[in-house]
């Protein structure tokens, strides 16, 4: 039993009370679910969308600041980054989220596909990153970054090369800032598996398709965009006070050893 005095008491306020948080991409998907948990645990929230009308409604959902971003443009993201800062008086936890879920083989890929991949996907975290650090560094009891992976990052998947790269090339990153930048600073990754948002609607709402993807799960569903944006609020909260560097997979179950595997081994041993 750990004594008294070591124990962290339950938040009065939430989770994340007194954080100063922003998330790019927060206009959809997991990026809103972000926005949406953050403030529900107490936190300020800033919301960077490329989308216009999208940034605006989740801000004004939660009270929040909205600001128009293409986080390829390092420059406008950096400008952006330090214009919430100066609203809020600091930032003590970003979530870099931003990205393209593209599936394209790469020898149906051009030049304007790979550029725009890597400039939204890596280059946007990247710029993100680059322009938070000064803040986090200086956020009382230090700062958290939460970056974006996925699966496809950790285990290929076909037609998903170049994505699956940056996805990976994110998670090295994330493990810089940690060892570069501790202890003022905490830097973690999440890897969703599959997600219930607009990006893969199109697959899911394919009852065959989606049975294939469920199938292959574990838990036997694909995930809320809500249960990634908890684990994105526990990193960025004292309880994960001592996680740094790490990149938690949030699958089902799904990157454990395949119902195929299973069922092979079974075949083996009667």
């Amino acid at each position: 039993m750990l004594a008294q005095a070591d124990q962290l008491d339950p938040p009065a306020r939430g989770l994340l009370a007194g954080q100063l948080a922003l998330v790019t991409g927060g206009g959809g998907g997991i990026g809103r679910a972000a926005v949406v948990r953050f403030a529900a645990e107490g936190a300020t929230v800033a919301v960077l969308d490329i989308d216009h009308d999208a940034a605006h409604a989740t801000a004004d959902a939660v009270g929040g600041l909205a600001l128009v971003v293409d986080v390829a443009d390092t420059r406008a993201v950096a400008a952006a980054v330090d214009e919430v800062a100066r609203e809020f008086g600091g930032l003590t936890a970003i979530v870099a989220n931003a990205g393209l879920g593209v599936s394209i083989p790469i020898d149906r890929m051009s030049d304007d596909d790979y550029e725009r991949i890597v400039a939204v996907n890596l280059g946007g975290t990247f710029a993100t990153i680059r322009a938070a650090l000064p803040h986090l560094r200086q956020a009382p009891g230090g700062g958290s970054l939460v970056t974006m992976s996925g699966t496809t990052g950790l285990r290929p998947a076909r037609g998903e090369g170049l994505y699956g790269g940056t996805k990976a090339a994110i998670e090295m990153l994330t493990k810089d800032v940690a060892l570069s930048y501790a202890p003022e600073v905490r830097a973690n990754c999440v890897a969703p598996g599959y997600v219930a948002t607009r990006l893969t609607a199109p697959l899911l709402e394919n009852g065959v398709a989606r049975e294939h993807v469920e199938s292959r799960i574990p838990l036997g569903r694909v995930a809320r965009p809500d249960e990634v944006a908890c684990v994105m609020a526990f990193l960025c909260s004292r309880y994960a006070s001592y996680v740094t560097g790490r990149t938690i997979v949030i699958d089902g179950g799904s990157l454990l050893p395949s119902h195929q595997s299973d069922e092979l081994i079974r075949a083996r041993h009667g």
